[in-house]
């Protein structure tokens, strides 16, 4: 019994995409994670420092887990838990083989005393107080956009939605479709 790649003719086979250059939409399932971000005072945040690098504190939000109690999992050691303001930021990313979404929540302040009780989940990292402008300067260019974004949103109280490095003041079609 013939075949459908046997059935076209030798033109319809070269215009079929080949599976190398076929886009890898969703081909796993998504990455969802979270980034935590702490004000201390009115120009200071907190940061992971992790062999020099800097960024906000971050992880993966587990299966069953909401990115609240994922958040509360990433700083441990203050006295009691981190007062969860709100969600200040939604990233969304399609990568080339699946959708990377990170939840930014932003915390009460903090002072410098509370922080220096807390220890990252990542214990090669330091939990450091730094100058806002500093992080800013010090972050990758998708961690600057996020922090940028989340720093806005908390000063005016509203939700940012980034998508694909495009910041939207509301959700666009796609994110209230797919997740």
């Amino acid at each position: 019994m013939p075949t459908i790649t046997a059935l076209l003719t030798l033109t319809e086979r070269s215009s079929a995409p080949s599976w190398k250059t076929a886009p890898y939409e969703n081909w796993r399932p998504p990455v969802i994670g979270v980034s935590l971000l702490v004000p201390v005072g009115p120009d200071a945040v907190v940061v992971a420092d992790l062999l020099g690098s800097i960024t906000l504190p971050t992880g993966l939000v587990q299966d069953g887990q909401t990115p609240e109690q994922a958040a509360q999992d990433l700083l441990r050691g203050g006295p009691g838990e981190l007062l969860i303001l709100r969600r200040v930021a939604l990233a969304w990313q399609q990568t080339r083989r699946r959708k990377v979404i990170t939840h930014v929540l932003a915390t009460a302040p903090l002072t410098r005393a509370a922080v220096g009780h807390l220890a990252y989940r990542d214990p090669r990292a330091n939990v450091r107080v730094l100058p806002t402008m500093r992080v800013l300067k010090d972050l990758n260019e998708v961690g600057r956009l996020r922090a940028l974004v989340a720093l806005q949103t908390l000063a005016t109280g509203g939700t940012a939605y980034i998508e694909g490095g495009v910041v939207h003041p509301s959700a666009p079609p796609s994110l209230t479709q797919s997740t």
